[in-house]
């Protein structure tokens, strides 16, 4: 991996300490600074209305644009509920071997299950979400492993299955 920084940037509130803990996990699985930023987008030309979701295709490429190609990798921060043509509904998506990827913690509270709030769960969900979607920006494919990061997530339980680290083999690849 060359030198370059990997910028979080918050489209909304997620709250400082929130951001902070993303950021230091993120730190410990890539071996680059992590910056976070705020930034801003009119989400409103994103929303289909017809699906009550908002087009996680359109807001990737708005973020591609956004960010600074010197930067190195970044991911866009949002909490909507994302889509892509042929799903009902992603936590995250980013370009393969690309610049950017886009999170969303919309579908990752508990609450939105019906289900008590965990803020900590919280936390650990999106934080994997981020890693996962970064891993992706690095080149990184779906992983069989069922502890790895990298294992493709469905539903928010594969979430919670699945580890916050990379395993041996996608570690090797970074």
């Amino acid at each position: 991996m060359i030198n370059q920084t990997i910028t979080l940037t918050a489209f909304g509130y997620f709250g400082k300490s929130f951001l902070d803990k993303v950021a230091e996990a993120v730190k410990y699985e890539f071996p680059f600074p992590v910056r976070i930023i705020e930034s801003h987008v009119d989400l409103a030309e994103y929303f289909d209305p017809s699906r009550r979701q908002y087009d996680g295709n359109k807001l990737l490429k708005s973020v591609n644009k956004l960010a600074r190609q010197d930067t190195g990798k970044t991911i866009g921060l949002f909490d909507v509920d994302l889509y892509i043509p042929i799903l009902t509904y992603i936590f995250g998506q980013a370009i393969l071997n690309g610049e950017t990827g886009i999170a969303s913690t919309y579908r990752l509270s508990n609450e939105h299950y019906g289900l008590e709030p965990d803020h900590e769960l919280l936390l650990q969900r999106f934080t994997k979400v981020v890693i996962h979607e970064l891993g992706h920006a690095f080149g990184l494919i779906h992983c069989t492993t069922p502890t790895c990061v990298m294992r493709p997530s469905t539903y928010v339980e594969d979430i919670d299955q699945k580890g916050l680290h990379f395993c041996q083999q996608c570690k090797g690849k970074l």
